[in-house]
């Protein structure tokens, strides 16, 4: 249902984009200029911040399986400047035209509510893209931009209790960076659903729908997935935008990407190359068969500095996605 929700207010969003004479109360200057805009307000992407209403031509998205950042409801948006579409190519990335914008909320259940606490934006300048992050106040009417990143404690629905980090820029970029270049992460087309991406094209806002051999799977219907796909998708998100030959991690020899099909790549049998303490008393990234005596779990197993991974975005571990990872090393035969 809440896709079918979230596809119906993305097809009405480009409807009211590009209707005739319609014009986006997006400020398309804040986006390429060559300042930072101190507040978020300043971008125009929402109707109702608090709400998260995106304004017309700001479009609603979600991937099928997402990053987990402590458990935080993460709600996407994605601007492309009037007359101007994405350019599908192939499974990987869309190609996003210079104006456009990634806009990435997120939330914790707080006192019985949403609250918002911080918004990330990409923003596709001529000069490449820059991520800014913008912390929402108590009142949960502006969000600021916070360069030197900030902490949250927070005590969630359940007495949870979080220490949430903002990311400062750098930080933003270190996760960001391929080949040293801020790059997006998340809308590739293999972790977007065909539905999301054929209602773009039909609006004009995507050149075409790209064929898709085999989709990450929906991270709520993993269950219903092959194993190996689930976890995989799962490192996917998670992990390979660092963990590829050109991403910040490459010197770790490990290549998560859900297109690596080479086993050793991915870490079957394949001794850590320079993962230090973090490597445990272990020898191999994974052992068929054996998570108990692998590497990967181990460190997704853990908060201690040092050891944990990933080692930004998560105070607290995630027993769901440690779970699957460790069901899949649990089946592979050797």
């Amino acid at each position: 249902m809440k896709r079918l929700l979230l596809l119906a207010a993305a097809a009405l969003a480009l409807a009211a984009a590009n209707a005739p004479g319609a014009a986006t109360p997006v400020s398309d200057a804040a986006i390429l200029g060559d300042s930072f805009p101190q507040t978020l307000g300043a971008f125009g992407f929402f109707a109702d911040g608090a709400a998260q209403k995106p304004a017309p031509g700001v479009v609603p998205y979600r991937l099928n399986t997402p990053l987990w950042s402590d458990g935080a409801e993460k709600l996407r948006f994605l601007y492309l400047p009037p007359g101007t579409k994405a350019l599908a190519r192939g499974e990987g990335l869309l190609d996003l035209p210079v104006g456009a914008a990634l806009i990435k909320t997120f939330a914790f259940p707080v006192n019985g509510k949403r609250t918002l606490i911080e918004t990330r934006v990409l923003l596709h300048r001529a000069s490449g893209w820059v991520a800014l992050p913008y912390r929402w106040n108590e009142a949960q009417t502006e969000a600021r931009l916070v360069l030197a990143g900030d902490r949250v404690t927070l005590t969630i629905q359940g007495g949870q209790v979080i220490d949430y980090a903002v990311p400062n820029k750098n930080q933003c970029k270190e996760c960001h960076a391929l080949s040293g270049v801020v790059t997006p992460i998340g809308p590739k087309a293999r972790n977007l659903s065909a539905t999301w991406l054929g209602t773009l094209q039909r609006a004009g806002k995507l050149d075409a729908v790209p064929a898709v051999a085999q989709r990450v799977p929906v991270w709520e219907e993993r269950e219903k997935a092959p194993l190996a796909l689930a976890a995989r998708g799962y490192l996917e998100a998670n992990c390979a935008h660092c963990h590829n030959p050109q991403g910040s991690a490459s010197n770790s020899g490990l290549d998560l990407r859900w297109e690596q099909d080479d086993a050793y790549r991915y870490g079957v049998m394949k001794r850590p190359v320079a993962a230090g303490r973090g490597a445990g008393t272990f020898e191999f990234d994974v052992v068929p068969g054996e998570p108990a005596h692998s590497i990967l779990p181990y460190r997704m197993g853990s908060t201690e500095g040092g050891i944990a991974m990933p080692e930004l975005g998560r105070s607290v571990i995630d027993l769901a996605g440690s779970d699957i990872v460790t069901r899949w090393i649990a089946a592979m035969k050797r």
